[in-house]
């Protein structure tokens, strides 16, 4: 399995972005997850979506986050928006043990 993550930039505080995950090759795993690593921390869950489309998010990005997929073409979304200084980091996705090789968020204030 791997996977291909890409829709980062840069962007002002309180604007918008939609990241993607591309999964090749086959799995029996169905649950993705979006983690992000800021600079001097630890890398974090920002949310996750099992196979039954259930979702969860890590507090400081609930309401302003959405996990989505679509399993037709192997994708995985996360929406930003009301887009944050500290919101600034790696995002990468995970699914099984493949990880995406991130892609950078950064917020200016």
């Amino acid at each position: 399995v791997q996977l291909q993550a890409s829709g980062g930039g840069l962007v002002q505080a309180g604007g918008s972005l939609r990241l993607s995950c591309k999964r090749t090759g086959r799995t029996l795993t169905f649950k993705y997850g979006w983690y992000r690593q800021a600079p001097g921390k630890q890398r974090e869950l920002v949310a996750d979506i099992s196979r039954l489309g259930a979702t969860n998010y890590a507090d400081s990005v609930k309401g302003r986050f959405t996990i989505s997929r679509d399993t037709a073409r192997n994708t995985v979304y996360l929406q930003m928006n009301a887009l944050k200084p500290e919101d600034t980091a790696v995002y990468y996705c995970n699914h099984a043990d493949a990880w995406g090789q991130g892609t950078l968020v950064t917020v200016s204030s």
